[in-house]
């Protein structure tokens, strides 16, 4: 028998089943497949259900407005991963959060299929958007639950799973909009409702062989603190309540008040993680390597989001989506991001599995990622001036996305869980969440300053800061790198 390296199961011990990761690996696989179809499609329908007018099923929503809101909405998912992923440590554990989180899910895609105007919009979104950030990190959780620290097949298994979120990505906008271009915005709705029942009912039936370490709460909250915290989720309820009744949150000014909300949260999580006790060895220090990611990831998701604010646009005002005769959905757009990512995620993972310990350390990764999607940018401005730009030429920048997406974001799923000290798993997720969150957010800040009659300004100035953005990180790597204090 080999020996086995320290953190880490011999070659004979490890679970190989599925593809050479873990078997378990498919079980979640599958569920968020599931879980993805119903949000994308949802989503991919979103922007035009808030900004198209009454006679065309709508609710007539001013168009910046609408993407605000879109991005707001996909920055408040992502910051609500903080809630499931504190409730998970501290409470119930990753799994059985994962489970009551699936269930808001279904049940705001039900409000949005059934309820009318304004009502409907609001119950559905704040349902689908806890949920869904519940169900987030403690999925990511799980998946890191299956491998040994020092295990190299992680990125990979990771990637593997991100071709889950992918193939859900795919066929939830392609069903919705086919479902809302024919029978209306409420049906697709109701279809997104479907697909979350089935991931439902699929995880209820395997969740049991998922291993202990999943049910496992790492900190636990202490009885007598209770009634505090209690006291304390009451008084947050009752204060966005008021403010949206006084008119301080709006419609129009959501986008930054969640920008506010997750820039705050992210000071106090970091302020909170390093200064705690039980941090031990070089955890401090790992988490301090963190912090430039972060910086990093909030960058790039702020370019990589606008495929569902400006882009959204962009497929419904400026592209040619005739196809032998037949006009194409512009919700499918949304669907050719997910079909290159089934494409080329599994020869990402065959990459870093082959390449091992050679792999390009992360900072490296997170640079190339944001060079790209610069690069992606600055390859709008030669369509500028064309009447209908054809679909070729979207794909082919999509593609450039889809590049750069897997550069970063399994990788970075997988370095939060690396990362992490034991004391903050979940949470530590939660804190790559919230790089998401801020860049979803501000892709609807950033979408108010695009003009679709003259956009070669905006896709020349993004495109050059986000390539900017990527050498400052490389040039930083190195430091980083010893920060990360063993972790590649």
């Amino acid at each position: 028998m080999k020996p086995t390296i320290a953190g880490q199961e011999s070659p004979e011990t490890q679970d190989r089943s599925f593809f050479g990761q873990p078997k378990m690996l498919l079980n979640l696989f599958s569920v968020e497949l599931w879980e993805r179809f119903s949000f994308y499609g949802m989503q991919g329908i979103l922007a035009y259900y808030m900004y198209y007018t009454a006679t065309q099923g709508g609710l007539g929503i001013d168009e910046t407005v609408a993407l605000g809101i879109v991005g707001a909405y996909g920055g408040g998912v992502y910051l609500s991963t903080i809630l499931g992923a504190w409730v998970a440590d501290r409470l119930l554990g990753s799994e059985r959060v994962l489970f009551y989180s699936a269930i808001l899910i279904m049940a705001g895609h039900i409000a949005l299929a059934v309820l009318p105007g304004a009502a409907g919009l609001a119950a559905g979104l704040i349902l689908v958007g806890i949920g869904s950030g519940g169900l987030k990190a403690n999925a990511t959780s799980l998946v890191g639950t299956l491998y040994k620290e020092n295990d190299d097949r992680r990125d990979a298994g990771f990637s593997i799973f991100y071709m889950g979120i992918n193939i859900g990505g795919l066929i939830g906008p392609l069903v919705t909009g086919w479902l809302q271009v024919n029978f209306g915005f409420h049906i697709g709705f109701g279809a997104a409702a479907v697909g979350m029942a089935l991931g439902l009912t699929q995880y209820a039936l395997t969740r049991k062989n998922l291993p202990e370490s999943a049910h496992h709460v790492p900190n636990p909250l202490p009885r007598s603190k209770f009634t505090l915290v209690g006291t304390i989720a009451a008084a947050a309820v009752v204060l966005i309540v008021l403010a949206v009744a006084t008119g301080l949150i709006t419609a129009a000014n959501l986008k930054w008040v969640i920008v506010g909300f997750v820039v705050a949260a992210t000071i106090a999580y970091f302020v909170v993680i390093l200064s705690s006790k039980k941090l031990q060895g070089p955890e401090r220090s790992r988490v301090f390597s963190f912090i430039p990611l972060f910086i990093a990831s909030a960058a790039f998701w702020s370019l990589f989001q606008q495929q569902f604010t400006v882009l959204a646009v962009y497929a419904d005002q400026r592209l040619d989506r005739t196809i032998f005769g037949w006009e194409m959905p512009p919700t499918w757009v949304q669907s050719i991001n997910p079909i290159f990512i089934i494409l080329l995620a599994g020869a990402f993972a065959a990459l870093w599995t082959k390449l091992g310990s050679r792999q390009p350390i992360t900072p490296y990764k997170f640079a190339t990622a944001l060079v790209v999607m610069g690069l992606a940018y600055l390859a709008f401005i030669p369509l500028s001036g064309m009447a209908a730009v054809p679909l070729m030429a979207l794909a082919g920048i999509l593609l450039l996305f889809t590049i750069a997406e897997l550069m970063l974001s399994p990788v970075g799923l997988s370095l939060a869980t690396k990362l992490a000290p034991e004391a903050f798993k979940t949470q530590m997720v939660a804190l790559f969440f919230l790089s998401v969150s801020l860049g979803t957010a501000l892709s609807g800040v950033f979408a108010a300053y695009y003009d679709s009659a003259n956009d070669a300004p905006y896709f020349t100035v993004i495109g050059l800061v986000a390539i900017a953005l990527g050498v400052v990180l490389a040039l930083a790597a190195k430091p980083i790198k010893k920060l990360m204090a063993g972790v590649h």
